[in-house]
């Protein structure tokens, strides 16, 4: 008897099994589509794995079809998914084998053909670690001096109409898309070599309650679209804007749809930035606080509190710092994980706006038409440009030995200077990493400047004539091109205006010799 259970207990071997799936259901591991398609590895991989012992029943059979295609989800999903090390080292040998490809191809001897390519390798790699260095924020590309003149009949181009003041403008990592928002709260996306435009649709009322919408309150009852500030993220994917009804919102740029709101703030919210190379967010706002959120993760991180009176405008890089401005003339550099800031006031006019140079260094216009150089060794700037913005050619900038760099221009007729509140510096932005700059006002002119060392501090390169108040300026990432968004007021009040601007998006190429 008991050999007789031992017998029964006793397994097919691998030939009987075979032979008993190819007379019940025909079944064959080789001749799997999944497995004819799949390369050895996986072959053996299936093979040598947990399944040997794949009974020969009907009903594991069964079993076996119908999950079949889980493991093998599983399978392929365990043997593409990249390490982040992997995918570091396949990124980096994709650009290496492009920017070979760049030469010709080697028609000398082996020997001359090694040295060749040692060379090549070796001004690569020189080409790479500036790269680094100039993402990075440590190494300033010179782009101001080869800036060419633009010809007269080369001037700004209106690209995207809108039909209230553009109050920001924003563009992508990669320079081929645009954003501007307007005072009807119009919310404009924008190609930047064919100017198609696609419009962002508010969501109902229901929508954006479900989203975090809290009921407005006061002024925002009746301006609740009113946007002033726009951001995206360096990956491209987040559009944040901000305004009257006090709250950020945040868009997803693929689809255009609303998809969070973030209530906190008990003002307008003025002005937005992405830290680069994430998705923490900082907003600042009429209430004098600048409030840090994640877009990825949708939650508030904190507050900080430090400006006596409205923030305007703010902007940070790489580095966990931001840069801010209010109205009670002080720029406030935070320096978020010591939870420490650093505060430098204006002598006498109001700042308006500001943005960072480097870590260590950045710019501000003011409203009495000044533009300071700052550092953050010093308190007080470095250099000043006053009359930035006059109604005449370029501005002096010789030293006249005052304290701290201080530059003024030759004296200007009253005629001459324009009105003041047309020269007031309402946007000012740096093209990443590099040594140009620009400025506007209301005066209808836009002016680059080269950024110079400390002791020279900044010089006037060219101005380019522009109808409208310049309510928000950026510069392409190559520096092939600028972008400014005019109005026919300024951003942040209807103080003046200019019935011969045209509200809207304009660009100007520049030519780099």
């Amino acid at each position: 008897m008991k050999g007789k259970h031992l017998k029964k207990k006793k397994k097919p071997s691998d030939q009987e099994n075979k032979g008993k799936i190819s007379n019940k259901k025909q079944f064959s591991v080789t001749r799997d589509p999944f497995f004819e398609d799949s390369d050895p590895k996986r072959r053996r991989k299936f093979r040598n794995g947990g399944d040997e012992n794949i009974e020969s029943s009907d009903d594991e059979g069964e079993a076996f079809d119908s999950d079949g295609d889980r493991g093998r989800a599983e399978e392929m999903e365990e043997e593409i998914d990249e390490t982040p090390a992997e995918k570091r080292k396949r990124l980096a040998h994709a650009m290496l084998e492009k920017r070979r490809k760049v030469e010709d191809v080697l028609e000398d001897g082996d020997e001359a053909r090694t040295e060749r390519e040692g060379e090549r390798d070796s001004l690569i790699a020189k080409l790479l670690q500036q790269e680094q260095l100039e993402e990075s924020g440590r190494l300033r590309r010179a782009i101001g001096e080869r800036v060419q003149k633009p010809e007269p009949s080369e001037g700004f181009r209106l690209l995207v109409k809108h039909q209230q003041p553009v109050t920001a403008v924003a563009l992508s990592e990669d320079d081929s898309r645009g954003f501007s928002a307007s005072k009807n709260g119009t919310i404009e996306h924008w190609d930047i070599i064919n100017g198609k435009t696609e419009k962002y649709t508010w969501p109902s009322d229901e929508v954006l309650k479900s989203h975090g919408v809290k009921d407005p309150q006061g002024r925002a009852t009746k301006h609740s679209k009113h946007v002033l500030a726009l951001a995206i993220s360096s990956d491209g994917r987040y559009l944040a804007s901000g305004g009257l009804d006090r709250h950020v919102h945040l868009w997803d740029v693929r689809t255009r749809e609303h998809i969070q709101a973030f209530p906190g703030h008990k003002g307008p919210v003025s002005c937005l930035t992405f830290r680069q190379g994430s998705s923490e967010l900082f907003s600042g706002s009429f209430d004098r606080s600048i409030k840090i959120w994640n877009g990825e993760d949708r939650t508030y991180i904190n507050t900080l509190f430090g400006h006596q009176s409205e923030v305007l405008t703010i902007d940070s890089l790489r580095k966990e710092r931001v840069l801010t401005v209010g109205r009670d003339r002080t720029m406030h550099l935070w320096k978020v994980p010591e939870e420490s800031q650093l505060i430098f006031r204006a002598s006498a006019s109001s700042l308006e706006c500001c943005c960072f140079i480097s870590n260590d260094e950045f710019l501000s216009g003011s409203d009495d038409g000044s533009i300071e150089h700052w550092n953050v060794l010093r308190k007080k700037p470095v250099h000043i440009v006053k009359n930035a913005h006059t109604s005449s050619t370029v501005p002096s900038c010789e030293n006249n030995g005052l304290s701290n760099g201080h530059k003024e221009n030759n004296a200007l007729d009253l005629e001459k200077r324009g009105s003041t509140a047309l020269s007031w510096v309402n946007s000012i932005t740096v093209c990443r990493n590099s040594d140009l700059a620009a400025s506007g006002a209301g005066n209808g002119l836009v002016r680059l400047w080269k950024i110079e060392n400390e002791s020279k501090g900044i010089s006037p390169l060219f101005e380019l004539p522009l109808v409208g108040f310049v309510n928000s300026l950026t510069f392409a990432k190559s520096g092939k091109f600028l972008i400014a968004g005019v109005g026919q007021e300024p951003r942040l009040g209807r103080w003046g205006r200019l019935s011969a601007a045209r509200n809207g998006v304009s660009v100007h190429p520049l030519v780099l010799s």
